[in-house]
């Protein structure tokens, strides 16, 4: 039995197919999906639906270090397992963290780049097979020197000066 995840890539691949569309805009897809009789999904219960923008807000907040000037995440995300199973994620301000709590969830942040990685290489090892005609694509995945080099670049309000 097919998972509604899988059901709707098969859609996805027959909207391809019914239109010709090589670029996809996810809401003509939803549209003819309706046209079709897929039921509309019932909204998020509100309460989640802000709790999950608090989350992304809270992702995404940085600062700056006093003493380096460089920018840091201020908020980790960390996994916290109750007793009867259920996996929360919870948040922590870098500033007051613990130990175990950073090394949790630097654990976690590196995952989620590892994770990316591996699916960049496998998607870019995938086009240069189906396309040996064409010059091959890199992915590299060693950022020592991406990262060295942000960190030793001026920040983007020096260069406007």
């Amino acid at each position: 039995m097919a998972t509604k995840t899988q059901e709707r890539q098969r859609f996805y691949h027959y909207y391809k197919e019914q239109t010709g569309a090589k670029e996809v805009d996810m809401k003509d897809v939803a549209r003819f999906a309706q046209k079709m009789g897929w039921a509309l999904p019932v909204p998020p219960d509100p309460l989640d639906v802000l709790a999950k923008q608090f989350s992304e807000a809270v992702g995404e907040e940085t600062r700056d270090d006093k003493q380096t000037k460089r920018r840091y995440k201020a908020n980790l995300a960390i996994k916290k397992r109750l007793r009867d199973g259920t996996q929360l994620t919870l948040f922590v301000d870098v500033d007051e963290a613990l130990r175990l709590q950073m090394v949790n969830g630097l654990y976690l942040y590196r995952e989620q780049m590892v994770g990316e990685a591996l699916m960049g290489t496998n998607t870019a090892d995938h086009w240069n097979r189906v396309h040996p005609d064409q010059q091959p694509l890199e992915f590299p995945t060693d950022f020592t020197d991406d990262v060295n080099y942000r960190r030793n670049a001026p920040d983007e309000d020096q260069e406007a000066s």
